[in-house]
């Protein structure tokens, strides 16, 4: 509208949960088209947050492509039940880099402070059941971290 008009409203995140993802051994694939493909098995984990609890399921992975420039691109696909028996499915892409000496220390399973690298994501939640239908109507964003056999992401909803 060339400025014209009203604007639009600034979006706002509010914290929704944060997710302990426990990964099995990485299964590397070798050189793919796009860079190295490994894949992540997701083993279980928690999801805790002030509207939601409950169990990251055996089931799922991370498919990941590690680009020439070190860039790794995340792409997830799981469910976890909630503590009143809620399956929800999460499907959530992002990226993981930073300086090369960081990300050695991180692949090698060390615990490094995630404000030394950047990983973020964008998630997407749906269910069938109507206590939380209102996730399949909105937008998440994720702030993680590796550890050496799990991720942390702390999950927002944008408003």
């Amino acid at each position: 509208m060339n400025g014209e008009g009203p604007r639009m409203l600034e979006p706002k995140l509010r914290y929704f949960c944060t997710l302990t993802v426990e990964l099995a051994p990485i299964q590397e694939m070798g050189q793919g088209m796009a860079g190295k493909r490994r894949i992540i098995p997701i083993i279980g984990g928690t999801i805790e947050g002030p509207e939601i609890r409950g169990k990251i399921l055996n089931v799922g992975a991370d498919w990941q492509t590690i680009f020439a420039d070190g860039v790794a691109e995340l792409d997830t696909r799981y469910a976890f039940e909630t503590d009143d028996g809620a399956v929800i499915e999460i499907r959530n892409f992002g990226y993981r880099h930073g300086p090369a000496d960081v990300m050695a220390a991180v692949g090698r399973g060390e615990d490094v402070d995630p404000a030394n690298y950047y990983m973020r994501t964008q998630a997407r939640l749906e269910t069938g059941d109507p206590r939380y239908d209102w996730v399949n109507r909105m937008v998440f964003v994720g702030a993680g971290g590796r550890r050496k056999s799990s991720v942390v992401v702390d999950l927002f909803v944008v408003e």
